[in-house]
């Protein structure tokens, strides 16, 4: 049987004390922080909106949306709004900015009372509907939001369900993978985004290409191009699954 002095057991309970834990020199090292990168600084926020239209109701709804767009975009700013081509039929995407999570709250307090937006539009427009999502975004640190080099084309939205971890673990991989398509010969990177509030550890590249051609080409340009792959390479451990939209700017949208 083992047997333990007093004074050894009191020396072992001393170094489970509250003084003995929370030393000044304990309390001088680094701390673990919870959080996985870097804390998101701009306010600004992008809302990421979907909607499926019924079949039938395709055309009358952007017909409508085309005609009575000015009454919502009287209310906040509408960055563009596109046509789901390839990837999801009869779908619209669309982008809306927010300075802040008041604004977009006063912005819906005031849609719910504008009887020109309920009566002309909302009314008309929401039994054309099967679904609608949407998802909050920020541009990640490193990207802008760019502006076409002319009008016209066709985007391409990519979205990326990365790992758990955040981007402290592939934040790094993700830019260089998106940055080295974003190059001359390539797509326009028209801004990279980070999903806030839906499935969470997901990034968006939203792209400009001259036309579903152009795109195509690239796609295949990229599969040669040793730099694109070794940048791909490091970045796919991480993904957990991609799926994009070859998408058209409808009329109306800012962004053409």
């Amino acid at each position: 049987m083992l047997k333990f002095r007093s004074s050894s057991l009191r020396s072992a309970a001393a170094l489970f004390t509250p003084s003995a834990l929370f030393t000044p020199a304990a309390a001088a090292q680094p701390r673990v922080r919870l959080s996985t990168g870097p804390q998101q600084e701009q306010k600004t926020f992008y809302e990421f909106r979907t909607y499926c239209i019924r079949p039938d109701q395709n055309a009358a709804f952007l017909k409508l949306t085309n005609e009575k767009i000015h009454l919502r975009t009287a209310h906040s700013q509408l960055i563009g709004y596109w046509s789901v081509e390839y990837g999801g039929l009869n779908k619209v995407f669309h982008i809306w900015k927010y300075d802040s999570y008041s604004q977009r709250a006063g912005v819906r307090a005031s849609l719910s009372q504008d009887p020109s937006w309920i009566s002309e539009y909302i009314s008309k427009a929401i039994p054309m509907l099967t679904s609608q999502d949407n998802e909050v975004t920020y541009l990640v640190p490193w990207s802008r939001l760019q502006t076409p080099p002319q009008e016209g084309g066709v985007y391409e939205l990519v979205s990326f369900q990365m790992r758990p971890g955040g981007p402290a673990v592939w934040g790094n991989a993700f830019q260089a993978a998106v940055s080295s398509h974003d190059a001359p010969g390539y797509g326009k990177l028209v801004g990279a985004f980070h999903n806030e509030c839906g499935p969470l550890n997901k990034v968006y590249a939203l792209w400009w290409f001259e036309s579903a051609d152009q795109r195509a080409e690239v796609r295949h340009k990229a599969h040669t191009d040793a730099r694109v792959v070794a940048a791909v390479r490091d970045s796919v451990v991480h993904l957990v699954s991609q799926e994009n939209k070859l998408m058209f700017p409808c009329s109306f949208s800012p962004m053409k």
